[in-house]
């Protein structure tokens, strides 16, 4: 490709959007996962620079007035950052960057950078969203009732995205992802240097 591009998918908690994006990562790896930055402790198993930077509210901050972040947001109390680094860096040298981002966030990368495409991610149904929260185990009901109400804010957000993906089933879901980045791919707007050498006699 000509120049790099990024695909930013959102989803309200519950939604299956890791499973469907670490299945994308798999079958792609050339696609550049972008690690986010938060304040917020590790869960079992998680690791430190491949599921986020862990840094501390103060190195956080220090980031937010460096310029470091194309993005960031304060959510459940904890802050999330992508890097404006990791985001330049891939456009430059012609690579894919999957972004995993609520829509705040994803708003501001739209607004930051050209191009990219952006894809939310939804359960069967509201009643189906609210289900798997519950099934989760590890968290309060108050904290369950919290993220159902941000869900249905983030439901707002949809209609200015490109794609939405029903997660109806794993499978379905994950093939209409990579195709969606396959016909990112192909898109003129990311091909004009390799048409315009292919035209040249």
């Amino acid at each position: 490709m000509d120049r790099g591009t990024f695909i930013v998918v959102s989803a309200p908690s519950g939604a299956g959007k890791s499973s469907i994006c670490r299945r994308l990562l798999q079958v792609h790896p050339e696609i550049r996962f972008s690690v986010s930055c938060t304040t917020r402790s590790p869960r079992p198993g998680e690791i430190d620079g491949q599921d986020y930077f862990f840094l501390s509210p103060e190195e956080f901050q220090k980031r937010i007035e460096q310029g470091d972040f194309a993005e960031w947001e304060e959510n459940f109390g904890n802050l999330y950052g992508t890097s404006m680094r990791a985001m330049k860096e891939s456009l430059a040298d012609g690579s894919t960057i999957l972004l995993d981002i609520e829509p705040r966030g994803a708003r501001k990368i739209k607004q930051k950078f050209r191009g990219g495409v952006f894809v939310f991610i939804l359960p069967p149904s509201q009643e189906e969203l609210l289900k798997r929260l519950e099934g989760r185990g590890h968290e309060s009901p108050e904290v369950i009732q919290a993220r159902y109400a941000e869900a249905e804010r983030e439901l707002q957000e949809i209609f200015w995205y490109d794609y939405v993906i029903f997660n109806d089933d794993l499978e379905t879901a994950v093939n209409q992802l990579i195709s969606i980045y396959i016909a990112q791919k192909c898109k003129i707007s990311n091909l004009k240097k390799k048409i315009k050498q292919f035209m040249q006699k």
